[in-house]
């Protein structure tokens, strides 16, 4: 990218907001392109070296956005800090390794990066994986509710537990079980890392399948190469030490090996009374990390409430990426133009327009949140250790990757169907003259895969929107198009960055029409539910108590 240096220092120095409309403080107005666009150029150019954790770009975006709210006139939204301290471990496994796969017919050797790929939550400079037996465990899913245990009579202490992606509706597309081709939990690999860990297993592999995952490998690749960050201070007694990826090629090789049909075996493994599977084969591999233990940031700003301040709406977009890698050929940032400083851009614009409209009746709380690319770490921080009450935390509206495409005649509400805030959408939607979609691609489990999911696991009902893909003029096929590209040539790759090509009023359009939801709820004594039969209704039904 050119190099924007003087236009970071204006940026750091002097107010983003030079439109004369902006004078005028109606709320609405104060979100445009224009500003918009700027503070994506500045997030994501070179000089922030793509917003990794704990890192010289981290400081600079901390800064960046702490001087913006505070120009925006909010309060710190941590007592008098607009920081909270997020304490996490970064771990870097060498990619010096090999993964050596021993068989009755044989040995071979895997390429890191190319063919598998490994890392550690523990945090220790050497970790060996040494002739471990390789057992098939289905899609590694312990669910009492669909009568599946797929470690059921097997002891896995020492083992390599190898599992499919996703969960079994995604292949059955039976709506009857699980969810059909909406993923649940159960198939999201840090759920699968999780409940290996759980059950004592040495090492845990997934098969990486493209249309089951949600993305290609280059994106496993690169989310997983360099530095993995975590919350510090965890029990290691319930990580699995060994937690990695192979892919689909290589697969079918280790069934082969184990004379096993694959596609027979993935069919088999959608059944309910599915049985773990030894293959007779050992994987070995030795992971040298590089261990440091630092210090993150939530950047956090309110608008204290008027009536009920310790009622609060929490507006929340990530703020990191996955930083250089000084590996690659060529150019090295991460800039994560559209993922995700489009929506942090968001969060700004919609800050800014909150103040511009007066206090609230309830206090609302703009969270800037670290770690996200590593397993949603900010916000499950915050989560854990709320500087505003969760039980009288009303809502949870969650930006991630913006509309970059123009306008569309509808907005796109992963998680439909999940609590009354899609009442509120609709109706924001409606004065907009448009309509509500739900997720086009429930399969790649995108609800679970951005900050909001951890709030609503502590039972906030959370809101949650994607672009819609019905284009004002271009019409649907266009942009489906559009995103596909975005996917296979630019997520989670440098390639990741602003262009001017970008139509933002699609954008615009959608901040305000989540800045008309979130100013209902912070001016009414509504308390949005969960529907029934969605799991996080008993936690929220629970905190309600408390209130």
């Amino acid at each position: 990218m050119k190099n924007l240096y003087f236009l970071v220092i204006a940026a750091l120095l002097f107010p983003a907001c030079n439109n004369p409309h902006k004078s005028l403080k109606d709320p609405e107005a104060m979100i445009d392109t224009a500003d918009l666009a700027g503070y994506i150029k500045v997030l994501s150019s070179d000089e922030f070296e793509g917003r990794a954790p704990s890192s010289p770009g981290e400081q600079k975006t901390i800064t960046y956005l702490t001087d913006q709210f505070k120009k925006f006139g909010l309060q710190p939204g941590n007592g008098d800090s607009y920081l909270q301290e997020v304490p996490l471990v970064g771990i870097a496994a060498s990619p010096d390794m090999s993964l050596v796969v021993k068989a009755d017919n044989g040995e071979n050797s895997y390429t890191y990066g190319e063919q598998f790929i490994a890392a550690s939550p523990l945090d220790k400079e050497e970790v060996d994986l040494n002739s471990s037996d390789i057992v098939f465990v289905g899609y590694g899913i312990v669910a009492p509710e669909y009568n599946r245990n797929d470690y059921a009579g097997l002891d896995v202490k020492g083992k390599t537990v190898l599992m499919l992606v996703n969960d079994p509706g995604y292949t059955t597309k039976d709506s009857s079980y699980f969810m059909g081709n909406a993923m649940t939990y159960y198939g999201r690999w840090t759920y699968k890392y999780e409940e290996a860990g759980r059950q004592g297993a040495a090492a845990a592999i997934i098969i990486h399948q493209t249309g089951a995952a949600g993305y290609p490998w280059s994106v496993v690749k690169n989310s997983w190469s360099g530095p993995q960050f975590y919350q510090a201070g965890r029990d290691a007694s319930v990580l699995c030490p060994v937690q990695g990826w192979i892919t689909e090629d290589v697969a079918r090789q280790w069934f082969s090996e184990a004379g096993m049909d694959m596609a027979k075996v993935m069919k088999e493994a959608t059944a309910p009374d599915f049985k773990p599977l030894p293959m007779n084969m050992k994987a070995s591999l030795t992971l040298h990390n590089t261990v440091k233990h630092s210090v993150s940031h939530n950047v956090m700003a309110a608008i204290p409430g008027k009536t009920n301040p310790d009622e609060t709406i929490i507006y929340t977009a990530h703020w990191d990426h996955l930083g250089r890698d000084t590996t690659l050929k060529g150019d090295q940032i991460y800039n994560g133009a559209l993922d995700n400083a489009s929506g942090v851009a968001g969060l700004l614009e919609l800050a800014e327009a909150f103040k511009a409209a007066g206090q609230p009746q309830r206090t609302v709380l703009f969270i800037a949140v670290t770690g996200e690319e590593q397993g949603l770490l900010g916000s499950a921080y915050y989560a854990d250790h709320p500087v505003y009450p969760i039980e009288k935390t009303v809502a949870n509206i969650n930006m991630d990757a913006l509309d970059i495409y123009g306008p569309m005649k509808d907005i796109t509400d992963i998680g439909y169907g999940k609590s009354t805030l899609d009442q509120y959408l609709e109706k924001a939607a409606k004065a907009q003259s448009r309509y509500i979609r739900p997720d086009q691609s429930p399969e790649k489990g995108f609800y679970y895969r951005s900050d909001h999911f951890s709030f609503a696991k502590k039972g906030v009902p959370s809101l949650y929107t994607g672009s819609g893909i019905d284009h004002e003029s271009k019409g649907e096929e266009w942009t489906r198009k559009q995103q596909e590209k975005y996917t296979a040539e630019k997520y989670h790759k440098p390639a990741d960055e602003y262009s001017p090509d970008w139509d933002l009023t699609g954008a615009v359009k959608d901040l305000k029409l989540l800045y008309t939801v979130g100013h209902e709820l912070a001016n009414n004594t509504d308390w949005p539910v969960w529907n029934e039969g969605v799991s996080f209704k008993k936690i929220r039904d629970k905190s309600s108590s408390e209130r």
